[in-house]
């Protein structure tokens, strides 16, 4: 039986154990400082980078070339052979150009080859939790069609929050006006965003104070995962401590499958800013 091994970007932010552990071949983005570049998650990690965003520094981040993924992909066919099956999960087109990137790499290979690109259609481990899924799922001797299957179905069956701590970054980002961050700023507002199913950032509720807005977050999850079996990955920016507490909450209260704590990465970051905490939850 022929090799299935499943690809992703770094902006799905899947831990180095995880991927290690299950083989998940990561291609990262990069972020530059000025001057200086850093490939995410190789030269540069979450804590430095968040370091660097709390002294005001302002980061660019670029995906990943076309001529990048075609190199991975070659490698992959090096390690496993021509019959090798690759699946691409991949961050939301609509929010980095990495999909068309990898869909452009492809492009270059020999068509012979069995290359699947996914726009996952999420960001962060909201695409993260699904290509392990599939990694693990490829471990365990599925089929590719069985693969294909379930991607798109946690693309589906899955509600994702954050809540952010700050609205710096979302007026830097130009996502709202300087008096609307002034403002939200002095009445303490609190963000609660998703990532609806066109791959697309959107408002879920606006709540005052850091708690009201998790404890807001809370009620939407159970709305979604009361009485079901579910897996789940709790998210945070510099806020670990927080992050395990909602998510030993999670595992209390639901029938939780898989439980992962992530720290999200740079490409993300630059648009939440530090302190922000969130979920993904996905009906089994």
């Amino acid at each position: 039986m022929s090799a299935i091994v499943i690809l992703t970007d770094s902006s799905t932010d899947v831990e180095l154990s995880l991927a290690n552990e299950w083989g998940i071949e990561v291609v990262p983005l990069k972020i530059s400082f000025g001057e200086e570049t850093f490939i995410d998650g190789v030269t540069i990690n979450p804590r430095e980078f968040t370091r660097r965003l709390e002294n005001g520094e302002t980061p660019v981040t670029s995906q990943p070339s076309p001529g990048e993924f075609a190199d991975r992909f070659k490698e992959i066919v090096e390690k496993h052979g021509n019959d090798v099956t690759i699946i691409g999960v991949m961050m939301s087109s609509q929010l980095s150009g990495t999909y068309q990137s990898a869909v452009i790499g492809k492009s270059v290979m020999d068509e012979n080859l069995d290359i699947t690109i996914i726009d996952s259609k999420k960001g962060s481990m909201f695409a993260g939790i699904i290509a392990v899924e599939a990694a693990k799922m490829a471990r365990a001797g599925a089929s590719k069609q069985q693969i294909l299957d379930k991607v798109e179905y946690m693309m589906v069956n899955q509600v994702n929050f954050i809540v952010l701590d700050t609205l710096d970054y979302l007026y830097k980002g130009g996502r709202i006006g300087r008096a609307s961050a002034l403002f939200g700023s002095l009445i303490n507002i609190k963000p609660i965003l998703g990532v609806d199913e066109n791959g697309s950032v959107f408002p879920i509720a606006k709540v005052r104070g850091h708690k009201k807005a998790v404890s807001r977050m809370m009620e939407e999850i159970h709305k979604f995962a009361h009485g079901a079996k579910v897996k789940i990955a709790v998210l945070h920016i510099n806020a670990l401590e927080e992050a395990k507490v909602i998510k030993e909450q999670l595992c209390r209260e639901y029938n939780v499958l898989e439980a992962y704590l992530s720290e999200i990465g740079p490409v993300v970051s630059a648009h939440v800013g530090p302190g922000g905490v969130g979920c993904v939850v996905v009906k089994e």
